[in-house]
């Protein structure tokens, strides 16, 4: 396998100016174990650390022992020298609801809240998981009651669509659609009503047609409402993603060692250099390896075939085939490891092997931390 610099995971959580540190890769990778470890590690390291998951999974709250986590930072642990660890679920709807209720007057807020399109938008449009997030981070971090975040990102299909999400949110929100449903509102009085019957009329007569009247008019006055705030969100959305390329955060992929996860890997490490985010290095959970390594796959098959063909030793001949079989995977994990080193040279990389049994608890946690820092 080819050599790559090693990721010192305990040098960047024991840097105090580190206080952002965003895990990201493509679902099922163990992103979320990873987090959650990161922040055990760092509070057992004397931080005061919290750890924002957006995976609806909860497998969170899981491997740290809680039954369920929301929208609020929960205790986890704490420790003699300082160091504390709380943990949260993204409630996005809660989230949306939160912000709508801070910058905006009551009677504006309960317009926007109660309205139809507004729950529908806060519950299932596209990127609105991502913007949330982004939100989050930035609440959390203008709080000040935590010197370390760790966000496990949205198991989305890119795993970095948080990144897009405020510009698509703002499209949506911009867009000539939303200015066409506005504009007679924002003409007044009699332009009003002179734009509505030249050309207005004839498109809302479409859609009243496609939509419906009252699915019309709930969009119409969603977005009236709307347009009071969403200064708002793009400003702070701004901040947020200048936070994230600033020093003091720590983008670390996660990845398996699999044909496809690196394949993603590389794809968020290209992405993250065009967006000029600070890319701290890559972590490969589940990398097989075996104690015999010195035995390699080709010897250990012909001692199995050896045995068998004598009808000597079965159970021997048994475990030497499991040992080829272990020593051929642990080939091919190698060989995508090393096609992402040869393309990418100055990544940094650390190692996780794989576990006999899933994390459940914060001793499965702080094992994986472990690992992760043995790396080094």
């Amino acid at each position: 396998m080819r050599k790559a610099p090693v990721l010192d995971v305990d040098a960047i959580l024991d840097d105090r100016a580190t206080r952002i540190i965003v895990c990201c890769g493509s679902g099922g990778v163990g992103k979320t174990t990873t987090a959650a470890a990161l922040g055990l590690r760092a509070a057992e390291r004397g931080r005061c650390a919290v750890v924002l998951t957006v995976d609806p999974a909860r497998r969170l709250a899981q491997s740290m022992g809680l039954t369920e986590l929301d929208n609020t930072p929960r205790s986890v642990a704490s420790y003699d020298n300082g160091g504390q660890l709380f943990a949260m679920m993204l409630d996005m709807k809660r989230t949306f609801d939160e912000i709508i209720e801070a910058h905006a007057d009551p009677e504006r807020a309960r317009q926007i809240l109660t309205n139809p399109f507004y729950q529908s938008l806060s519950s299932s449009f596209s990127g609105t998981q991502e913007y949330m997030a982004m939100e989050k981070l930035g609440q959390l971090r203008r709080s000040g009651e935590w010197d370390l975040i760790i966000v496990d990102t949205p198991p989305s299909r890119s795993a970095l669509d948080f990144l897009d999400a405020p510009e698509r949110l703002g499209r949506f929100l911009d867009g000539r659609f939303i200015r066409l449903l506005t504009a007679p509102a924002k003409a007044g009085g009699r332009s009003a009503f002179k734009l509505l019957n030249a050309g207005f009329g004839l498109v809302a007569g479409a859609m009243t047609k496609l939509l419906g009247a009252q699915v019309l008019k709930d969009l119409q006055t969603f977005v009236s409402a709307l347009d009071a705030v969403f200064g708002g969100f793009r400003q702070r959305a701004e901040m947020t993603y200048k936070l994230l390329q600033a020093q003091g955060t720590a983008f670390i992929v996660v990845a398996a060692p699999e044909r496809d996860a690196m394949r993603e890997a590389a794809y968020f490490v290209e992405r993250l250099a065009e967006e000029r985010m600070p890319l701290a290095g890559l972590v490969v959970n589940r990398v097989h390896t075996s104690p015999v390594s010195g035995l390699s796959a080709a010897r250990s098959t012909a001692a199995a075939e050896d045995l068998e063909a004598r009808g000597e030793h079965e159970l021997t001949a048994a475990v030497l085939r499991l040992h080829a079989g272990r020593m051929q995977l642990a080939a091919r994990e190698g060989r995508e490891q090393d096609h992402f080193v040869s393309a990418h040279p100055t990544v940094p990389v650390a190692q996780v092997p794989a576990m006999s049994q899933d994390v459940h608890d914060l001793d499965g946690l702080r094992a994986i931390g472990d690992l992760m820092a043995r790396a080094s």
